[in-house]
């Protein structure tokens, strides 16, 4: 697996990011220690986590392993952000909250250092400035390497660069967003801002929750029993089947598939393969409930799609511009 750099910062990561979302909860410790043993064997670096995770349990399950690695040979992320319980001060990005956060991150991880914090999405009640100089002052008492956030638009990253620089705090080093084959609205704005700026892209949900695993097909009408997509749509979460069965996530599928025969490759790896090699990404991060589907998800590294098999990808899952990015693509090509 190879290494590529964060953004314009001289760390580097592994192209492939371990997600931990599932450790303590479809996935038990056991099992989770194994997964974390193989993805290193695969020359694996990366792992990412947050504190919301099972409130707290899967930074924990990481910490266990973790204290018995060579720590500097590995680079963990966590975020904060979502109510870690019920008082008033357990949520949001206040001082507060985030310097709560870091040390309980801490504590839970077995570690005297995060080398990536993120905030886990933006917060309209703080002040950017006070969270800013928060995550500053982490850095400079060296408790955090690197900073970073997840979740926000393009104006609310653009802020938070533009306040950094202006009050000489640490710049924001990369950004979390959703982005794969059914979702491409990342590309009207955000994209644009990290590589004008230098951030590394480190995706989530790569495989949008499983419709790209390749357990989805065109002519099935409900999701498969015990999938994430069923518990999707019984939670009200984004990924789920009413969201998704239409005619456009149908036509990506289909495209998916064909070229995956053509590459001898499984349809996850094909997807993973295309996030991978999208302009600017740095690390897509692999959510896996399982050793065989991680076994699956590291065959995405080590080759490339043709650009004639990117090309009919890209032309599947491509989704009209919002105004005013089709406005002013139009003005451009008359120009």
């Amino acid at each position: 697996m190879q290494q590529r750099f964060l953004g314009r910062t001289g760390l580097k990561v592994s192209e492939l990011c371990l997600g931990t979302m599932t450790f303590s909860r479809e996935t038990d410790e056991a099992t989770s220690h194994r997964m974390l043993d193989r993805f290193v064997e695969a020359g694996g670096t990366f792992i990412d986590t947050a504190d919301v995770y099972s409130t707290g349990a899967s930074e924990e399950t990481v910490g266990r392993w973790l204290s018995k690695q060579t720590r500097d040979d590995l680079i963990v992320a966590t975020k904060v952000r979502f109510p870690m319980g019920s008082g008033p001060n357990e949520v949001g990005l206040s001082r507060k909250h985030i310097l709560a956060g870091v040390e309980a991150s801490l504590k839970r991880l077995q570690t005297d250092y995060l080398d990536l914090y993120q905030v886990h999405c933006w917060d309209a009640r703080t002040p950017l400035e006070e969270t800013l100089s928060t995550l500053d002052t982490l850095v400079t008492k060296g408790l955090v390497r690197y900073t970073g956030v997840s979740n926000f638009t393009g104006w609310q990253l653009q802020k938070a660069i533009d306040l950094s620089r202006r009050h000489g705090w640490e710049v924001l080093s990369c950004l979390q967003p959703q982005y794969n084959l059914l979702c491409r609205s990342t590309e009207w704005d955000l994209l644009p801002v990290c590589e004008n700026e230098g951030l590394g892209v480190i995706p989530w949900s790569p495989l949008r929750g499983g419709w790209l695993s390749g357990k989805f097909r065109r002519g099935m009408d409900q999701p498969l029993a015990g999938s994430r997509i069923e518990k999707a749509e019984q939670e009200g979460w984004g990924e789920s089947w009413s969201n998704y069965n239409n005619e456009h996530t149908w036509g990506v599928l289909d495209a998916l598939f064909l070229v995956a025969e053509e590459c001898g490759k499984s349809p996850s790896q094909v997807a993973l393969n295309w996030v991978l090699n999208q302009p600017g990404v740095t690390s897509p991060i692999m959510g896996v409930r399982t050793l065989e589907q991680l076994e699956d998800n590291l065959g995405a590294s080590g080759w490339t799609l043709s650009a004639e098999q990117l090309g009919r990808l890209n032309t599947a899952s491509a989704q009209p511009a919002p105004y005013p990015h089709d406005f002013i693509a139009d003005a451009q090509q008359r120009r």
